[in-house]
């Protein structure tokens, strides 16, 4: 079993940047392929980005391509969301999921562990 607890939100102005980060506890993190999603209000969770457990198979929602990036640190038990170029829509609760697995994983219903989250507010 893996708890998770993401840090790193707040509010920001349009265009700036937030680096989340979501801690793990357990020595087996390495075992953990990763995943960002946000939820924001009145709308439903959606996938933002996704990290293999090693590090090297990496996948973006489109809406956040190139202006987010995903990253870990095994030997931390850390994995990161970098964001730049906030956008007012990108205002939610962001959380970090984790699933035992080999693979990369998109899906919400695939992970089996969930922080608790951490708001994002991008002020226009």
């Amino acid at each position: 079993q893996v708890q998770l607890v993401e840090s790193g939100g707040g509010l920001v102005q349009a265009g700036g940047s937030l680096r989340l980060s979501c801690a793990a506890s357990g020595r087996t993190f390495s075992t953990y392929a990763m995943g960002w999603f946000r939820q924001a209000p009145g709308k439903e969770r959606e996938f933002v980005a996704c990290i293999s457990r090693s590090g090297g198979s990496i996948h973006y929602a489109d809406s956040v391509k190139g202006r987010f990036t995903i990253s870990r640190d095994n030997a931390k038990n850390t994995v990161y969301l970098e964001m730049n170029s906030l956008k007012p829509e990108d205002t939610a609760v962001y959380s970090c999921a984790a699933v035992r697995g080999a693979g990369i994983y998109y899906s919400s219903n695939q992970y089996d562990y969930w922080g608790q989250g951490t708001q994002v507010t991008v002020a226009s």
